[in-house]
C-alpha cells in the first residue's frame, strides 16, 4: 500500500450523523473548506455555462468541478498549468475538482454525448448510440479515442489521466476508471471492475511520482464501479477501500430507482474517515437519497442544463417558464429564494426572455437553479446537525413531488 504524507493541507472530519448513514462533515483543502453535504456545480470547460465564475461564490458554491477530458482537448492542460492552475485560469479562488475524463471518453466515444444508455433490460457489450460511429476503444492498458471536436486520435491511460489532472492543478482529482453502462453483460462488468482496480493502483503510483512539495497537495479519489450489481459494488468498495486514496467517488451507470440501495452498498464497505463523492447526481430527490445512503458531496450538470432549457426548480416542484401560465405571472420563481433572479425578476419577464431567445434568460434561470440546489443541500446539512434529517426529507420531497406532478398535468 502506498503511503500518504501526513501534512497535506487536506483532511476530512465527520461532525454529525442522522437517519442511519446520513452525515455532516468538513473537507479541508489547500484552497478552502467544504462543509458537507455539499453540491459542487459543474464548470465543464472551466466555466459554469451562462454564469460568471466569480459569481458562483455569491450563489453559495463552495467548490467547482471541471472536466479533464474537455480541458485536455481545449485549451490544453499545459495552458491551464501555465496560467497557474484551474482556479487561477477561471478566476475562482475556492476549492476545485476535476474528474478523470473516463466518463466523457466512453460516453462521447459511444455517441451518447452527456448521457449513457440506461435500459437495464437490454444487454449489449458494444452498445452505441443510433446513427453514431464508435470513437473510443478500451483495452487493459487504457483507452484510445478520437476527439469529438476534430476527429484527432488520442490515448488516455491511468498515467496520462494523472498527468493531465496534475497539470490542471485541482484540489481533488479522480482515478481513471472504465465506465460501463446498464446494457453491459455481467461478465463484462466483472472484467471491467478488475481493469478499474488495476488502473487504480497505477493511478496511485503515478500520483505519488508526480507529487511535488512545492505545489499544493492534490487529493486523489478512487472511483467505485459495479453498475447495478450488489456483489460487484461491494467488492469494488472493499478493494479500493484498502488502497491509500484520500476519498472515493461513486460512479458509473446507476438506475436511479435503486440509487439509495446502490450507494448504501458502497458506503457500507468504505472507510468512515474519508469523504465520498457521488458523481453526476443533482436532482432534488436524488440528493436526499444520496445523503441518506452516506454520500458527502455531489456534482451534476442538471441544474444549469435544465435552466438553459427554461426549466426551473421551486419548493413546489420543477416547472417550465415557457408555459403560457407564466406569461402574466408578475412574481418570482420562488418567493422564498434569496437569489439575484428571484429578488429582481418575475416569471413573466423570464417567460418573455426565453420566448425571445435572449441570452439573459439562460443566465437568470441558471443563477436561480444553482442557488436553489446549493441552498437545498445547505438545508439538508443543517437538518443533520439538528438531528431532523428524516422529517425534513419527508416534508420537502412530499411537497416537491406533489408540485412536479401538478406541473406535468398542467
Amino acid at each position: 500500500m502506498l503511503s500518504r504524507v501526513v501534512d497535506t493541507g487536506f483532511s476530512f472530519a465527520v461532525q454529525a450523523h442522522a437517519g442511519g448513514r446520513a452525515r455532516a462533515g468538513e473537507i479541508r483543502t489547500p484552497h478552502g473548506t467544504i462543509n458537507t453535504p455539499a453540491f459542487i456545480p459543474v464548470g465543464t470547460k472551466a466555466t459554469v455555462k451562462a454564469v460568471l465564475p466569480e459569481s458562483m461564490r455569491d450563489l453559495g458554491a463552495q467548490a467547482i468541478l471541471a472536466n479533464a477530458y474537455h480541458l485536455y482537448l481545449q485549451p490544453g492542460a499545459d495552458i491551464v498549468a501555465e496560467a497557474g492552475g484551474l482556479g487561477a485560469f477561471m478566476n475562482w479562488p475556492g476549492p476545485t475538482f476535476t474528474d478523470s475524463g473516463g466518463f466523457q471518453v466512453m460516453s462521447l466515444g459511444a455517441g451518447f454525448k452527456k448521457v449513457l444508455a440506461m435500459d437495464p433490460g437490454h444487454r449489449d457489450d458494444d452498445v452505441i448510440a443510433d446513427g453514431k460511429e464508435r470513437l473510443a476503444r478500451v483495452d487493459d492498458d487504457g483507452v484510445t479515442f478520437r476527439s469529438h471536436l476534430d476527429g484527432s486520435e488520442h490515448r488516455f491511460t491511468p498515467e496520462v489521466s494523472m498527468q493531465v489532472q496534475h497539470a490542471l492543478g485541482a484540489d481533488i482529482i479522480f482515478a481513471f476508471d472504465e465506465l460501463t453502462t446498464l446494457n453491459n453483460t455481467f461478465d463484462y462488468q466483472v472484467a471491467s471492475l478488475e481493469r478499474t482496480r488495476l488502473w487504480a493502483d497505477r493511478c496511485l503510483a503515478e500520483h505519488d511520482r508526480l507529487r511535488s512539495p512545492d505545489l499544493p497537495y492534490q487529493a486523489l479519489f478512487g472511483v467505485i464501479q459495479g453498475a447495478q450489481y450488489e456483489e460487484l459494488r461491494r467488492k469494488a468498495a472493499q478493494d479500493l477501500g484498502r488502497m491509500a486514496f484520500d476519498g472515493f467517488g461513486i460512479g458509473g451507470a446507476i438506475d436511479k430507482r435503486n440509487l439509495s440501495d446502490i450507494v448504501g452498498w458502497v458506503t457500507d464497505e468504505l472507510p468512515d474517515d474519508r469523504p465520498r463523492h457521488l458523481l453526476g447526481i443533482g436532482e432534488p430527490g436524488d440528493l436526499f437519497a444520496g445523503v441518506a445512503a452516506g454520500a458527502d458531496t455531489f456534482d451534476c450538470v442538471s441544474p444549469s442544463r435544465e435552466a438553459r432549457n427554461s426549466a426551473v426548480y421551486s419548493p413546489d416542484g420543477r416547472f417550465n417558464l415557457l408555459a403560457s401560465a407564466h406569461r402574466r405571472a408578475f412574481e418570482p420563481i420562488d418567493p422564498t429564494c434569496d437569489c439575484y433572479t428571484c429578488q429582481h425578476y418575475t416569471r413573466a419577464y423570464l417567460h418573455h426572455a426565453f420566448k425571445a431567445k435572449e441570452m439573459v434568460a439562460s443566465t437568470l434561470a441558471t443563477i436561480h437553479n444553482i442557488r436553489f440546489t446549493v441552498r437545498l443541500v445547505e438545508s439538508i446539512r443543517q437538518s443533520i446537525l439538528d438531528h431532523d434529517f428524516d422529517a425534513y426529507r419527508a416534508e420537502f420531497t412530499g411537497r416537491y413531488s406533489a408540485g412536479s406532478r401538478a406541473a406535468v398535468r398542467d
